[in-house]
Parts: structure tokens; C-alpha cells; sequence
């Protein structure tokens, strides 16, 4: 049985097929793959296109999505072993995840780092822990990486140059301001996919202490070496902007100072200038913007970028739709 926990457990060729069917699904919005099946969408945090696409998706298909928020409308849930449980946890990941699998077809997670120690966090402890427990397929809705966004990027980067061979396009990922440290999901799931499509990829961040988990800077590395391209860290606005013919922002928080965010904020507060504004798009190759949202603009970026005809990031979200029926569809028929 097979999971969609992040895109690097999939194949180069499994992936090529989710996007071929994403773009099918794009045309051809009704279909009957999931009539029949149900997803359970449990969300430990909020969320926008992430709900919305799931149970549309599920809904355009045949199938019927179950919404459950634990804690809220569901019991809170226990995910370590061994825990005496008499603090505020209701039951365990090995029967939640067990009894959903007996009710449904699929499970999607959604749950985000607790930013106080990354040791823990990068475990993922939710995530595996449905996904070891469950006996029906598991779908990151994002908890440290996000692989669903990451097809919904790479399907709107694939329609705008009209090409679905990425290899030779400078990718520029770069970190922005934003008032809070966020999590490094988005950053890590780009620089991932990124690689995977052989592009030359820039890491554009403040300072070495805003460099990605070494994880993900793993992948990327091993990503260039199978599928080609380039990757490089800078730190220069400019020269990483130089003939860029992708842009694509996110903020997150420096991992040094994880959980201890006081020393971190004067650092984040003084580098707003990586905005991005119409003088960095200007000195691309007439480069496309986008971003995962939602974005905080004149914070991340300028009206004038997110409202140019370059910006794809409304292609983007739109797209989260049809590359989870795609996700849905694949892990629905490998379990029939």
C-alpha cells in the first residue's frame, strides 16, 4: 500500500503521471474514480484551499469527505507510545487510525510543527503516525512539507511556459519578511520539487542561519544528481534575480533559533527589503511570480507583482484541486 506522504517517495515517472492526470482533470472536471469512497480530512490547524479543494475534489469525483478537527468535533489524540494518558488526550493514534481505516477509503493529515523543538518536529510524528497505524492510504495535507502544493506548482509552471519539461529554467526560490517565524514547509517542498524537475535552483535567503533542515537540502542534492540542473545558496539579492525565470517567495523562521524565537525576531525584522517588488522582478527574464498563499501583500510582495500578468499564484491554488483528484484517484485505485 502506498502513501502520499512527500514526492520523494514517488518515482520521477509517478509523478509525471499524477500531473498528466491533473491536467485531464483540469479539463474534464466530473469524473466517477472515487464514486463510492470516502476521505477522512482530519485538520489539526486551519485552512482555506486545503479544505476546500479536498472536499470538492472528493465530491467531483463520486466520492464524500468526512471534516474532522481534533479537539474540536473530534477527541484530542495521543501519538506517543508508552504515554500514561491522563493529561488532556482522549485516545491514541493506533485506534483512531484504525477505526477511520475501517470507515474510510483514505485519510488526509494535516497538522503543523508545534515550533518548540525541532528534533521533535522534524519527525513528524503525526503524520507517521496515521501513517503507520492506518491500514487505507495516507495524504499529507501538509504538516513539514506540503507535496500537494508542490504539484500545483509545478502544474501552473508547466502551463505557463507550455512545456512540461522544466530542465534549463532558473529557479529562484527566496525567503521573505513576515512578522512571524512560519514553518519551512512550503520552502522545504519547493526546493524539493524544484530539483526533482532539473532546474538550476537558487536557495535565496538572509543569512546561512535561514538555510533550510539539512533533509531537504539532502534531496535537493540528490535531485540534481539524478534528474539534473543546479543548486546553489545565495545570499545576494541581485545576482540571484539575474535572468530568473521563476520567482517563487515564502517566509519561514531560521531553525537555529527554533522555539526560542526572541533573538530571531530582530534578525527577520531587518531584512523586509527581500519583499518582492517590481525592481527585482525587473531584473529576471521576464520571470514568473507565484506563491503558495495566503500572502500578506506589501509585506511578501508588492501589489504591482501580485497583480502583474506574470503572477501564476491564482493558477496555483486553482490547480491544488485537480493534482489532489489526481493524488485521491491514484491511491484510490491502488487500494481497490
Amino acid at each position: 500500500m502506498k502513501h502520499f506522504l512527500n514526492t520523494q517517495d514517488w518515482s520521477r515517472p509517478e509523478l509525471d503521471a499524477l500531473l498528466t492526470q491533473a491536467a485531464l482533470f483540469k479539463r474534464n472536471k466530473l469524473g466517477g474514480e472515487l464514486r463510492g469512497r470516502s476521505i477522512a480530512l482530519v485538520f489539526f490547524n486551519p485552512s482555506l484551499r486545503t479544505r476546500t479543494s479536498f472536499e470538492l475534489g472528493a465530491f467531483q469525483l463520486g466520492g464524500h469527505a468526512v471534516v474532522l478537527q481534533p479537539g474540536k468535533d473530534a477527541w484530542p489524540i495521543e501519538f506517543d507510545l508508552g504515554t500514561v494518558m491522563d493529561g488532556d488526550t482522549e485516545e491514541h493514534i493506533a485506534e483512531v487510525a484504525r477505526v477511520l481505516s475501517r470507515y474510510v477509503d483514505l485519510i488526509g493529515v494535516r497538522a503543523f510543527p508545534k515550533f518548540i523543538d525541532w528534533s521533535l518536529d522534524r519527525q513528524d510524528r503525526v503524520l507517521q503516525g496515521f501513517a503507520k497505524h492506518a491500514t487505507v492510504p495516507v495524504i499529507n495535507m501538509e504538516t513539514i512539507t506540503h507535496p500537494c502544493q508542490e504539484l500545483a506548482h509545478v502544474l501552473a509552471l508547466q502551463e505557463h511556459f507550455g512545456a512540461t519539461d522544466l530542465r534549463g529554467k532558473k529557479y529562484v526560490l527566496t525567503w521573505t519578511y513576515h512578522p512571524k517565524a512560519l514553518n519551512t514547509a512550503v520552502a522545504n517542498s519547493a526546493l524539493t520539487i524544484a530539483t526533482r524537475m532539473g532546474m538550476d535552483v537558487t536557495l535565496l535567503c538572509p543569512t546561512p542561519e535561514y538555510v533550510l533542515d539539512e533533509r531537504y537540502m539532502g534531496w535537493a542534492e540528490q535531485n540534481v544528481a539524478e534528474s539534473g540542473g543546479s543548486l546553489k545558496v545565495s545570499h545576494d539579492i541581485d545576482s540571484a534575480y539575474a535572468g530568473a525565470d521563476v520567482v517563487y517567495a515564502k517566509s519561514w523562521g531560521a531553525l537555529p533559533y527554533f522555539g526560542n524565537w526572541g533573538p530571531e525576531k530582530p534578525i527577520r525584522d531587518g531584512f523586509r527589503h527581500f519583499i518582492v517588488d517590481e525592481r527585482k522582478m525587473a531584473l529576471t527574464n521576464n520571470g514568473v511570480f507565484s506563491h503558495c498563499l495566503p500572502l500578506r501583500r506589501n509585506v511578501k510582495a508588492t501589489d504591482a507583482v501580485m497583480d502583474s500578468p506574470n503572477c501564476i499564484a491564482i493558477e496555483e491554488a486553482e490547480n491544488r484541486l485537480h493534482v489532489q483528484k489526481a493524488v485521491m484517484a491514484a491511491l484510490a485505485a491502488q487500494a481497490s
